[in-house]
């Protein structure tokens, strides 16, 4: 029993030198926005969705690591507000429209996410403001 503890204390000494991707690559054209809506965003979807992510201290300790970095890695992914810029007209409105879907029915942020940041939580004056920004970019043929 000792040594099953011995050999599992080493593994998991050993596995905090795996290098795991915590970079953030330089901004290229940042959410240009309104700043109540820009506040918003960062607060609750820039750790994952940006290249400003925060990298919080259990994101340098294996294997709670690759679990973030391969979350932060499919969040810019999926959406990256660090180039909202370089992002078209047509582009951005169906972007917030998709965005404002996931806040409205629960899927961002996620469960886990918050548990973690409860501070990231989203209220109903939030879901509304994000809303009504969503629909202003709309363009006005569409209704």
């Amino acid at each position: 029993m000792r040594w099953l503890l011995v050999v599992l204390l080493l593994l998991a000494i050993g596995l905090q030198f795996v290098p795991v991707d915590r970079s953030n690559p330089p901004v290229v054209a940042d959410f240009d926005g309104p700043n109540e809506v820009a506040d918003r965003l960062r607060h609750a979807c820039y750790d994952c969705h940006s290249r400003e992510t925060r990298w919080p201290w259990y994101a340098r300790v294996a294997p709670v690591s690759w679990l973030v970095s391969h979350h932060v890695k499919e969040g810019r992914q999926a959406l990256d507000l660090s180039a909202w810029g370089e992002f078209g007209a047509v582009s951005r409105a169906a972007v917030a429209a998709e965005m404002v879907e996931e806040i409205q029915d629960g899927t961002m942020p996620p469960g886990l996410y918050l548990c973690l940041h409860p501070e990231a939580r989203l209220g109903e004056a939030d879901r509304v403001a994000l809303g009504a920004w969503a629909a202003s970019l709309r363009p006005s043929s569409v209704p």
